[in-house]
């Protein structure tokens, strides 16, 4: 899977995993399917404001690290020490702008392979990577049109 599935098929997901597909487990998905990138803080706002159901921060915190342990988010690790969640979860790296607070995928084929090339060959001594996460901390340089 390289991107979280649509609200039917999530909801067949959580059926094949033994989990009820509850009005939170929805909200917090429907809420990254239409964020992408998030924390839990934002995505607790985002479903409070939709008045589909009530939950608390803890309980979207809980919901998105379930879900990034089983595959559906992937986990992003920010330079203000939150955890953030990614609804791609194909290897990729990100701009994160830090004026706004947000982040965006960056998406560079050839950069990777060269990263992932040097890494294969020069392995850090004692390691064994299983991942390469990368995102360049940035503010825009000129107005967006």
């Amino acid at each position: 899977m390289t991107t979280a599935p649509d609200m039917d098929s999530f909801r067949t997901f959580l059926k094949n995993k033994g989990l009820k597909a509850t009005p939170q487990r929805l909200a917090v998905h429907g809420a990254m399917l239409e964020l992408g990138h998030a924390c839990a803080d934002m995505v607790c706002e985002h479903v409070l404001k939709s008045g589909f159901t009530t939950i608390t921060v803890a309980s979207v915190y809980n919901i998105l690290s379930q879900f990034a342990g089983m595959g559906l988010y992937r986990r992003i690790p920010s330079v203000d020490n939150k955890v953030w969640y990614d609804i791609t979860t194909r290897s990729h790296f990100h701009i994160y702008d830090r004026k706004r607070d947000e982040f965006k995928d960056h998406a560079d084929e050839q950069f990777y392979a060269v990263i992932q090339s040097y890494f294969k060959e020069n392995p850090p001594k004692g390691y064994k990577v299983d991942d390469i996460d990368i995102h360049l901390a940035c503010h825009r340089s000129r107005k967006s049109k």
